[in-house]
């Protein structure tokens, strides 16, 4: 493991953007992508670090985690789906098959947790037993697993700049996507998310919830796409200590940046105004916990490439 006084001292290196040179790039909240030619997509997946859909901090070696580890699952779950990876010529780089993207971002939930205000206990804490289409009954605990996984969509941004909550029904309703790509979408990502809990139960995790991405190729097929399982994207507990920490009353230990949100949401921080200031060591600990969780689910060592990472990339631009 990189020691915590490396990692503090490479933040200030730590990939914020980058300007290749390459024509039409455009930036999400992590990644970066530039069009190539021959229908493919240049990604190159940055260091920052999102929550409560705000751009929060830079965190050293998280791009090329988020890069490496989705490539991994990618592997794992191509027999459920196929998906838009074509190769990995950086640790923070991927070219991909160019597609449409739905316009859903298909969240699984196994559990009723959550501090954002789409998550499921956020809502049934405020007294919301009709919950993304579903009824929950009276009694529920936080942290509580549910009966079976279920699905719970929302918009991409939505017309307020923030993902807005959807049922199932409505993705057809509002035609976002036709019944029958959507029914495949539901049961490819319930399959995958199943995938998903049994290796990280291998693993001593508890995948908790996540978010997928798809798209549709230009042949039409329906792709898996963005990314799969990483801390980005899911929520893992540790496995040997859920069951103690629930019955205390207390939060699970999370591998993941759920930690992150906490720490803001304990400074009354869920998106809304200034962002408050928070110490170069919650930054260094989620390097950390992103290093640990790659090298816990993959069973490879985490092998760290060089910074700056624009340089590098630079130099290897051979697309």
């Amino acid at each position: 493991m990189i020691s915590r006084q490396k990692l503090l001292e490479l933040l200030p290196l730590a990939c914020g953007e980058t300007d290749l040179p390459l024509p039409g790039k455009q930036s999400g909240k992590v990644r970066e992508w530039y069009p190539l030619s021959g229908g493919r997509r240049l990604i190159v997946t940055t260091d920052r670090l999102s929550a409560f859909d705000r751009i929060l901090a830079k965190v050293p070696y998280k791009g090329q985690v988020l890069n490496q580890l989705s490539a991994w699952w990618f592997e794992q779950t191509r027999d459920i789906l196929p998906n838009h990876l074509l190769s990995i010529p950086d640790p923070n780089a991927a070219i991909v098959t160019e597609v449409v993207p739905i316009p859903v971002e298909v969240i699984v939930r196994g559990f009723i947790s959550g501090v954002t205000s789409t998550a499921l206990w956020y809502r049934y804490n405020l007294g919301e037993r009709e919950i993304y289409g579903y009824r929950f009954p009276e009694g529920l605990r936080k942290n509580q697993a549910l009966p079976e996984p279920i699905i719970t969509p929302t918009t991409k941004g939505g017309a307020s700049g923030h993902d807005e909550r959807l049922t199932c029904a409505e993705v057809v309703s509002t035609g976002l996507l036709e019944a029958d790509a959507w029914q495949q979408v539901q049961a490819a990502a319930l399959a995958i998310f199943k995938r998903g809990q049994d290796l990280a139960r291998k693993s001593g995790l508890i995948l908790v919830d996540t978010k997928y991405e798809f798209g549709i190729a230009p042949d039409g097929r329906i792709l898996l796409i963005d990314e799969v399982h990483t801390p980005d994207s899911s929520r893992f507990w540790k496995a040997d200590s859920y069951e103690a920490h629930v019955v205390a009353g207390e939060e699970p230990e999370n591998f993941d940046k759920e930690f992150v949100r906490l720490a803001y949401a304990e400074k009354g921080y869920r998106g809304e105004g200034e962002i408050p200031p928070m110490p170069d060591e919650l930054w260094a600990a989620a390097a950390e916990r992103y290093i640990t969780i790659y090298e816990m689910l993959t069973g490879q060592e985490f092998v760290p490439g060089k910074y700056p990472v624009e340089e590098r990339l630079a130099r290897a631009a051979n697309w």
